[in-house]
Formats: C-alpha cells, structure tokens, sequence
C-alpha cells in the first residue's frame, strides 16, 4: 500500500501490530497446552501481556480516531465511514472488556471447565473483530485520510498522537 501521509503510515503500522498480536491471541487459546493446567501458565502469560497491549496501544488508537481523524473526516463528507468505525470501536471494546474480566477469574483461579472456555471464546471473537476492523480501516480509513489531510495537519496531527 503506497501512502503518503505520515498519519496514515503509521496507523498502518499499528494495524501490522494488531495482525500479529491477533494472531498471537488465537494460538494461545488454540494450542496443546489449554487451558492452561498446573504450572503451564504460558498461555495466561501470553493473553496478560495481549490484554495489556490491547489496553494501552489498541485503545489510544481508537481514541486518536475518534477525537482527531473522524471529525476530519466528516467535515471532508465521509461521517458514514466515521459513524461505522466508531460503532466497531464500542463492540471492541466491550469485547476487550468481556476477555479482561475472564482473565481477571483465570488469575485468582476461579475459573472452571465453562469458564475457560468462555475465555477461549471471548479470546476468538476479540481477535476476529480486531482483525476485521483493522482490514476495513485498511481498505477505507487510510485511502480517506491520504486524500483528506495536508501536510500541516498529517504533521500536527501525528506530532500531537506521538507524544500523547
């Protein structure tokens, strides 16, 4: 994908990221080793450090988004594009939520054979939604933002998410 603005590279980085850490969360869910029995906490592990990430990157994202690049972008006539990503945003995150909270109960071990596979579940359909969001945002978030924003504002724009 050939963009030129700074914004929109690095959005796209960070979607590269989401790829991964998606990924990432699907096979510790998936593997031989769950649900995690005795000292094999290695998937517990991997999803803390997921759930963290998801937390702190995936959620600063979102709200870059929603407070700097939607209201651009609405103002350029494309509130529809906007309006969908933000509603995606909600269910993310209530999703994110739903998976922190069964991470909560596997840590103080008070999970049972439903539980862990509710938190597989919730784990899956994380990864799915953040894989499809990322995608869209690929396919009609990025190619908006390049034909939207001038140098200024890309610059202004990533300076102020940068050090956010």
């Amino acid at each position: 994908m050939d963009l030129i603005r700074y914004t929109t590279r690095q959005l796209h980085q960070e979607h590269e990221t989401t790829f991964d850490l998606c990924a990432r969360l699907e096979n510790a869910v998936s593997g031989p080793n769950w649900p995690p029995s005795g000292d094999n906490g290695s998937a517990i592990s991997v999803m803390r450090t997921i759930e963290s990430t998801i937390a702190l990157e995936v959620m600063r994202h979102f709200e870059f988004e929603e407070k700097s690049l939607f209201p651009l972008l609405s103002e350029a006539g494309e509130a529809d594009i906007a309006g969908l990503l933000i509603e995606e945003h909600e269910v993310i995150r209530e999703c994110a939520s739903d998976l922190s909270g069964l991470l909560e109960r596997a840590r103080t071990g008070t999970l049972d054979k439903a539980g862990w596979t509710s938190l597989a579940n919730a784990a899956r359909e994380l990864a799915e939604r953040l894989v499809a969001h990322a995608q869209k945002e690929e396919m009609a978030l990025l190619p908006a933002l390049d034909d939207t924003l001038d140098e200024e504002t890309d610059q202004r724009l990533l300076d102020g998410y940068l050090s956010g």
